[in-house]
């Protein structure tokens, strides 16, 4: 069987979809508001990462932290990250539009393969309560 490579916390998706490109649910906000208030100062009207004294979005996601000594990155809010962060990457053709680093070349030449490897892979993050 070939598997995909693990992510190696390049910080690419975050990066790309950080400004205005995530959504976060009803709960997700409502949670935020009632625990986690250091999170909910960046959403306004139902929209997130926006800095909380201008209401402006924000270009990078504020809980996108750049490792030391390493380029890699690490979300400081990962146990808590919106639906949209959990969710990535949900297909195979997105990872390759935005230049994934988990794909490789087996990846490509066996698409079919690769997209059953995708769906196990992030089946914790995508049916947490399975």
């Amino acid at each position: 069987m070939v598997i995909m490579i693990a992510c190696n916390q390049c910080g690419k998706c975050c990066k790309k979809y950080s400004n205005g490109g995530l959504s976060a649910t009803k709960n997700e906000i409502e949670y935020w508001e009632a625990h986690r208030p250091d999170i909910y100062k960046y959403v306004r009207n139902g929209n997130i990462w926006l800095d909380p004294d201008t209401g402006q979005q924000i270009e990078l996601c504020p809980w996108l932290k750049k490792l030391s000594n390493k380029n890699a990155y690490i979300c400081g809010i990962y146990n808590d990250r919106p639906e949209d962060c959990r969710a990535y990457p949900s297909t195979l053709d997105e990872m390759i539009l935005d230049e994934c680093e988990m794909i490789e070349t087996h990846d490509l030449l066996n698409q079919q393969q690769a997209k059953k490897t995708l769906e196990t892979l992030m089946a914790v993050d995508r049916y947490p309560n399975l």
